[in-house]
Protein backbone atom coordinates (compact mmCIF):
# COMPACT_ATOMS: atom_id res chain seq x y z
CA UNK A 1 0.00 0.00 0.00
CA UNK A 2 1.40 3.38 -1.01
CA UNK A 3 1.93 6.20 1.46
CA UNK A 4 -0.89 8.06 -0.26
CA UNK A 5 -3.25 5.17 0.39
CA UNK A 6 -2.26 5.05 4.05
CA UNK A 7 -3.72 8.53 4.57
CA UNK A 8 -7.05 7.11 3.43
CA UNK A 9 -9.33 8.81 5.89
CA UNK A 10 -7.49 11.99 6.72
CA UNK A 11 -8.43 14.71 4.30
CA UNK A 12 -5.18 16.49 5.11
CA UNK A 13 -1.85 14.71 5.24
CA UNK A 14 0.17 15.10 8.42
CA UNK A 15 3.50 13.56 9.39
CA UNK A 16 3.05 10.29 11.27
CA UNK A 17 4.57 9.79 14.71
CA UNK A 18 7.53 7.46 14.87
CA UNK A 19 5.62 5.05 17.12
CA UNK A 20 1.96 4.44 16.40
CA UNK A 21 -0.68 3.42 18.89
CA UNK A 22 -1.74 -0.20 18.25
CA UNK A 23 -4.94 -0.36 20.30
CA UNK A 24 -7.80 1.84 21.47
CA UNK A 25 -9.63 2.56 24.71
CA UNK A 26 -13.29 3.21 23.93
CA UNK A 27 -15.66 2.68 26.87
CA UNK A 28 -19.43 2.69 27.02
CA UNK A 29 -20.64 6.09 28.21
CA UNK A 30 -24.45 5.99 27.86
CA UNK A 31 -27.19 3.50 26.96
CA UNK A 32 -30.22 5.23 25.41
CA UNK A 33 -33.54 3.40 25.61
CA UNK A 34 -36.89 4.22 24.03
CA UNK A 35 -37.21 2.38 20.73
CA UNK A 36 -39.70 -0.49 20.85
CA UNK A 37 -38.04 -2.53 18.10
CA UNK A 38 -34.54 -2.94 16.66
CA UNK A 39 -32.47 0.15 15.81
CA UNK A 40 -31.41 0.05 12.15
CA UNK A 41 -29.21 3.16 11.90
CA UNK A 42 -27.64 5.87 14.07
CA UNK A 43 -26.02 9.11 12.91
CA UNK A 44 -24.30 12.04 14.58
CA UNK A 45 -25.40 15.43 13.27
CA UNK A 46 -22.57 17.17 11.38
CA UNK A 47 -22.29 19.77 14.18
CA UNK A 48 -21.98 16.94 16.72
CA UNK A 49 -24.76 18.18 18.98
CA UNK A 50 -27.35 15.51 18.23
CA UNK A 51 -27.72 11.83 17.44
CA UNK A 52 -30.55 10.50 15.28
CA UNK A 53 -31.67 6.88 15.48
CA UNK A 54 -34.26 5.06 13.37
CA UNK A 55 -36.05 1.83 14.05
CA UNK A 56 -38.36 -0.92 12.86
CA UNK A 57 -40.87 0.71 15.26
CA UNK A 58 -41.46 3.37 12.53
CA UNK A 59 -40.03 6.20 14.64
CA UNK A 60 -36.92 8.34 14.64
CA UNK A 61 -35.53 9.65 17.90
CA UNK A 62 -33.28 12.65 18.33
CA UNK A 63 -30.92 12.55 21.32
CA UNK A 64 -28.58 15.10 22.86
CA UNK A 65 -25.03 13.85 22.28
CA UNK A 66 -23.63 15.10 25.56
CA UNK A 67 -26.37 14.12 28.00
CA UNK A 68 -28.18 11.37 26.10
CA UNK A 69 -31.49 13.13 26.74
CA UNK A 70 -34.24 12.40 24.21
CA UNK A 71 -35.14 15.64 22.44
CA UNK A 72 -37.76 14.58 19.86
CA UNK A 73 -39.66 11.57 18.59
CA UNK A 74 -40.33 11.92 14.86
CA UNK A 75 -43.51 10.09 13.89
CA UNK A 76 -45.23 9.89 10.53
CA UNK A 77 -43.88 6.88 8.66
CA UNK A 78 -46.28 3.95 8.35
CA UNK A 79 -43.65 1.19 8.53
CA UNK A 80 -40.13 0.51 9.76
CA UNK A 81 -37.30 2.93 8.95
CA UNK A 82 -33.99 1.54 7.68
CA UNK A 83 -32.02 4.68 6.89
CA UNK A 84 -31.48 8.29 7.96
CA UNK A 85 -29.23 11.11 6.73
CA UNK A 86 -28.45 14.57 8.12
CA UNK A 87 -28.27 17.64 5.94
CA UNK A 88 -24.84 19.34 6.09
CA UNK A 89 -26.22 22.22 8.18
CA UNK A 90 -27.66 19.78 10.79
CA UNK A 91 -31.11 21.38 10.45
CA UNK A 92 -32.85 18.71 8.37
CA UNK A 93 -33.03 14.95 8.70
CA UNK A 94 -34.05 12.64 5.86
CA UNK A 95 -35.54 9.21 6.54
CA UNK A 96 -36.30 6.26 4.28
CA UNK A 97 -38.96 3.73 5.19
CA UNK A 98 -40.50 0.41 4.27
CA UNK A 99 -43.62 2.47 3.48
CA UNK A 100 -41.75 3.42 0.23
CA UNK A 101 -41.52 7.09 1.17
CA UNK A 102 -38.70 9.46 2.07
CA UNK A 103 -39.54 12.18 4.55
CA UNK A 104 -37.66 15.35 5.47
CA UNK A 105 -37.87 16.61 9.04
CA UNK A 106 -37.23 19.95 10.71
CA UNK A 107 -35.03 18.80 13.59
CA UNK A 108 -35.63 21.92 15.70
CA UNK A 109 -39.39 21.31 15.85
CA UNK A 110 -39.53 17.55 15.26
CA UNK A 111 -42.10 18.11 12.50
CA UNK A 112 -42.02 16.70 8.95
CA UNK A 113 -41.84 18.88 5.87
CA UNK A 114 -45.26 18.88 4.20
CA UNK A 115 -44.28 17.04 1.01
CA UNK A 116 -42.71 13.55 1.20
CA UNK A 117 -40.41 12.30 -1.55
CA UNK A 118 -42.40 9.68 -3.47
CA UNK A 119 -41.25 7.58 -6.40
CA UNK A 120 -39.69 4.35 -5.16
CA UNK A 121 -41.82 1.22 -5.54
CA UNK A 122 -40.43 -0.68 -2.57
CA UNK A 123 -38.53 -0.39 0.73
CA UNK A 124 -35.92 2.36 0.95
CA UNK A 125 -32.61 1.09 2.29
CA UNK A 126 -30.12 3.95 2.03
CA UNK A 127 -29.92 7.76 1.85
CA UNK A 128 -27.17 10.37 1.58
CA UNK A 129 -27.19 14.15 1.24
CA UNK A 130 -24.90 15.94 -1.17
CA UNK A 131 -22.26 18.18 0.48
CA UNK A 132 -24.25 21.34 -0.35
CA UNK A 133 -27.48 19.78 0.90
CA UNK A 134 -29.37 20.52 -2.32
CA UNK A 135 -29.50 16.88 -3.47
CA UNK A 136 -30.39 13.58 -1.84
CA UNK A 137 -29.53 10.14 -3.23
CA UNK A 138 -31.64 7.11 -2.36
CA UNK A 139 -31.29 3.37 -2.87
CA UNK A 140 -34.20 0.95 -2.70
CA UNK A 141 -35.31 -2.68 -2.72
CA UNK A 142 -36.84 -1.80 -6.13
CA UNK A 143 -33.26 -1.88 -7.56
CA UNK A 144 -33.32 1.85 -8.37
CA UNK A 145 -31.07 4.74 -7.36
CA UNK A 146 -32.77 8.14 -7.45
CA UNK A 147 -31.15 11.57 -7.18
CA UNK A 148 -33.62 14.06 -5.70
CA UNK A 149 -33.87 17.85 -5.78
CA UNK A 150 -34.44 18.54 -2.08
CA UNK A 151 -36.04 21.96 -2.65
CA UNK A 152 -38.72 20.70 -5.06
CA UNK A 153 -39.01 17.16 -3.58
CA UNK A 154 -38.75 15.74 -7.10
CA UNK A 155 -36.55 13.16 -8.85
CA UNK A 156 -33.77 14.84 -10.84
CA UNK A 157 -32.28 11.63 -12.14
CA UNK A 158 -32.91 7.90 -12.05
CA UNK A 159 -29.80 5.73 -12.31
CA UNK A 160 -30.22 2.30 -13.97
CA UNK A 161 -28.18 0.93 -11.16
CA UNK A 162 -28.51 -2.75 -10.32
CA UNK A 163 -30.33 -6.02 -10.88
CA UNK A 164 -30.88 -6.60 -7.16
CA UNK A 165 -32.00 -4.51 -4.17
CA UNK A 166 -29.74 -1.49 -3.60
CA UNK A 167 -28.31 -1.69 -0.10
CA UNK A 168 -26.11 1.40 0.06
CA UNK A 169 -25.51 4.81 -1.54
CA UNK A 170 -23.17 7.69 -0.75
CA UNK A 171 -21.93 11.02 -2.12
CA UNK A 172 -18.25 11.82 -2.42
CA UNK A 173 -17.17 14.83 -0.36
CA UNK A 174 -17.26 17.31 -3.29
CA UNK A 175 -20.59 15.95 -4.59
CA UNK A 176 -19.32 15.03 -8.07
CA UNK A 177 -19.62 11.25 -7.64
CA UNK A 178 -22.16 8.82 -6.20
CA UNK A 179 -21.44 5.24 -5.16
CA UNK A 180 -24.07 2.49 -4.98
CA UNK A 181 -24.00 -1.19 -4.06
CA UNK A 182 -26.41 -4.09 -4.26
CA UNK A 183 -27.16 -7.72 -3.66
CA UNK A 184 -25.82 -8.49 -7.16
CA UNK A 185 -22.31 -8.07 -5.70
CA UNK A 186 -21.60 -4.94 -7.72
CA UNK A 187 -20.39 -1.52 -6.58
CA UNK A 188 -20.94 1.26 -9.11
CA UNK A 189 -19.45 4.74 -9.28
CA UNK A 190 -21.65 7.36 -10.97
CA UNK A 191 -21.09 10.84 -12.35
CA UNK A 192 -23.59 13.00 -10.45
CA UNK A 193 -23.96 15.56 -13.25
CA UNK A 194 -24.52 13.15 -16.17
CA UNK A 195 -25.77 9.98 -14.50
CA UNK A 196 -23.10 8.01 -16.35
CA UNK A 197 -21.66 4.90 -14.71
CA UNK A 198 -17.91 5.53 -14.57
CA UNK A 199 -16.76 2.33 -12.93
CA UNK A 200 -18.09 -1.03 -11.77
CA UNK A 201 -16.26 -2.81 -8.97
CA UNK A 202 -16.80 -6.50 -8.34
CA UNK A 203 -14.87 -8.90 -6.13
CA UNK A 204 -14.13 -12.41 -7.37
CA UNK A 205 -16.23 -13.87 -4.52
CA UNK A 206 -19.23 -11.80 -5.70
CA UNK A 207 -20.83 -11.66 -2.24
CA UNK A 208 -23.87 -9.38 -1.85
CA UNK A 209 -22.82 -5.83 -0.92
CA UNK A 210 -25.06 -4.31 1.75
CA UNK A 211 -23.43 -0.98 2.61
CA UNK A 212 -20.92 1.38 1.05
CA UNK A 213 -19.30 4.72 1.74
CA UNK A 214 -16.57 6.98 0.38
CA UNK A 215 -13.52 7.67 2.51
CA UNK A 216 -13.39 11.25 3.81
CA UNK A 217 -10.55 12.11 1.40
CA UNK A 218 -12.63 10.75 -1.49
CA UNK A 219 -10.00 8.38 -2.83
CA UNK A 220 -11.45 5.09 -1.63
CA UNK A 221 -14.71 3.24 -1.15
CA UNK A 222 -15.43 1.02 1.86
CA UNK A 223 -17.89 -1.84 1.28
CA UNK A 224 -19.63 -4.31 3.61
CA UNK A 225 -20.38 -7.76 2.17
CA UNK A 226 -22.26 -10.84 3.39
CA UNK A 227 -19.09 -12.94 3.53
CA UNK A 228 -18.02 -11.33 6.84
CA UNK A 229 -15.64 -8.92 5.10
CA UNK A 230 -15.27 -5.16 4.88
CA UNK A 231 -13.27 -4.22 1.78
CA UNK A 232 -11.43 -1.02 0.92
CA UNK A 233 -11.40 -0.27 -2.80
CA UNK A 234 -9.22 2.04 -4.84
CA UNK A 235 -12.05 2.74 -7.24
CA UNK A 236 -9.92 4.67 -9.76
CA UNK A 237 -7.72 1.61 -10.29
CA UNK A 238 -10.64 -0.77 -9.76
CA UNK A 239 -8.89 -2.93 -7.19
CA UNK A 240 -9.49 -4.04 -3.62
CA UNK A 241 -6.52 -2.87 -1.53
CA UNK A 242 -7.52 -4.03 1.97
CA UNK A 243 -9.86 -6.63 3.46
CA UNK A 244 -10.91 -6.36 7.10
CA UNK A 245 -12.05 -9.53 8.86
CA UNK A 246 -12.81 -10.70 12.38
CA UNK A 247 -16.52 -9.89 12.64
CA UNK A 248 -19.56 -11.95 11.58
CA UNK A 249 -21.80 -10.60 8.79
CA UNK A 250 -23.66 -13.22 6.77
CA UNK A 251 -27.33 -12.25 7.04
CA UNK A 252 -28.00 -8.67 8.11
CA UNK A 253 -27.31 -5.34 6.45
CA UNK A 254 -24.64 -3.93 8.75
CA UNK A 255 -23.07 -0.48 8.48
CA UNK A 256 -19.98 1.20 9.80
CA UNK A 257 -17.74 4.20 9.58
CA UNK A 258 -14.24 5.61 9.27
CA UNK A 259 -12.62 7.32 12.24
CA UNK A 260 -9.32 8.72 13.41
CA UNK A 261 -7.22 8.15 16.53
CA UNK A 262 -3.75 8.83 17.89
CA UNK A 263 -4.29 12.59 17.74
CA UNK A 264 -6.02 12.39 14.35
CA UNK A 265 -3.01 11.02 12.45
CA UNK A 266 -4.13 7.39 12.40
CA UNK A 267 -7.23 5.99 10.73
CA UNK A 268 -9.58 3.19 11.74
CA UNK A 269 -12.58 1.36 10.30
CA UNK A 270 -15.48 0.48 12.62
CA UNK A 271 -18.16 -2.12 11.96
CA UNK A 272 -21.03 -3.78 13.76
CA UNK A 273 -21.27 -7.55 13.93
CA UNK A 274 -23.90 -10.26 14.17
CA UNK A 275 -22.09 -11.46 17.30
CA UNK A 276 -23.20 -8.33 19.15
CA UNK A 277 -19.89 -6.50 19.30
CA UNK A 278 -18.17 -3.70 17.38
CA UNK A 279 -14.83 -4.23 15.69
CA UNK A 280 -12.30 -1.42 15.15
CA UNK A 281 -9.48 -2.02 12.64
CA UNK A 282 -6.38 0.04 11.92
CA UNK A 283 -6.70 1.03 8.24
CA UNK A 284 -3.19 0.28 6.89
CA UNK A 285 -2.27 -2.73 9.05
CA UNK A 286 -5.76 -4.34 9.21
CA UNK A 287 -5.09 -5.17 12.88
CA UNK A 288 -8.06 -5.18 15.24
CA UNK A 289 -7.53 -2.28 17.66
CA UNK A 290 -10.47 -3.03 19.95
CA UNK A 291 -13.74 -4.91 20.26
CA UNK A 292 -16.54 -3.05 22.01
CA UNK A 293 -18.84 -5.31 24.04
CA UNK A 294 -22.23 -4.22 25.36
CA UNK A 295 -25.03 -4.87 22.88
CA UNK A 296 -27.15 -7.98 23.28
CA UNK A 297 -27.70 -8.99 19.67
CA UNK A 298 -26.75 -7.84 16.20
CA UNK A 299 -25.16 -4.37 15.96
CA UNK A 300 -26.69 -2.94 12.78
CA UNK A 301 -25.47 0.64 12.62
CA UNK A 302 -22.78 2.90 13.98
CA UNK A 303 -21.23 6.28 13.40
CA UNK A 304 -18.16 8.19 14.56
CA UNK A 305 -17.77 11.86 15.44
CA UNK A 306 -14.53 13.20 14.07
CA UNK A 307 -12.33 15.08 16.48
CA UNK A 308 -14.42 14.12 19.52
CA UNK A 309 -13.38 10.47 20.10
CA UNK A 310 -17.06 9.49 20.19
CA UNK A 311 -18.82 6.52 18.62
CA UNK A 312 -22.54 5.69 18.58
CA UNK A 313 -24.12 2.31 17.85
CA UNK A 314 -27.56 0.77 17.55
CA UNK A 315 -28.87 -2.76 17.19
CA UNK A 316 -31.53 -5.41 17.53
CA UNK A 317 -31.51 -5.03 21.33
CA UNK A 318 -33.43 -1.74 20.78
CA UNK A 319 -30.72 0.35 22.41
CA UNK A 320 -28.54 3.22 21.23
CA UNK A 321 -25.13 3.25 22.90
CA UNK A 322 -22.59 6.08 23.09
CA UNK A 323 -18.93 5.15 23.46
CA UNK A 324 -16.11 7.51 24.39
CA UNK A 325 -12.34 7.20 24.49
CA UNK A 326 -11.20 7.32 28.10
CA UNK A 327 -8.70 10.17 27.85
CA UNK A 328 -6.58 9.30 30.87
CA UNK A 329 -6.32 5.60 30.00
CA UNK A 330 -5.81 6.36 26.32
CA UNK A 331 -2.91 8.72 26.85
CA UNK A 332 -1.40 6.50 29.50
CA UNK A 333 -1.46 3.72 26.89
CA UNK A 334 0.17 6.04 24.35
CA UNK A 335 2.83 7.00 26.88
CA UNK A 336 3.55 3.36 27.69
CA UNK A 337 3.89 2.51 24.00
CA UNK A 338 6.27 5.41 23.43
CA UNK A 339 8.48 4.48 26.41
Amino acid sequence: MSSREQTVVTARSRPSPERKLSYMKYKQKLVLKGHRRGVAAVKFSPDGRCIASCSADATIRIWDTESGKQMHILEGHLAGISTIAWSPDSKTLASGSDDKSIRLWDVSTGKPYPVPLLGHHNYIYSLAFSPKGNMLVSGSYDEAVFVWDVRTASVMRSLPAHSDPVGGVDFIRDGTLIVSCAGDGLIRIWDTATGQCLRTLVHEDNAPVTSVRFSPNGKFVLAWTLDSCVRLWNYVEGRCVKTYQGHINEKYSIGGAFGTYGGGDQAFVASGSEEGNIALWDVPSKNILQRLEGHEGVVLGLDTLSGKDLLVSGGLDRTVRIWQVEEEEHYQAMKEEMD
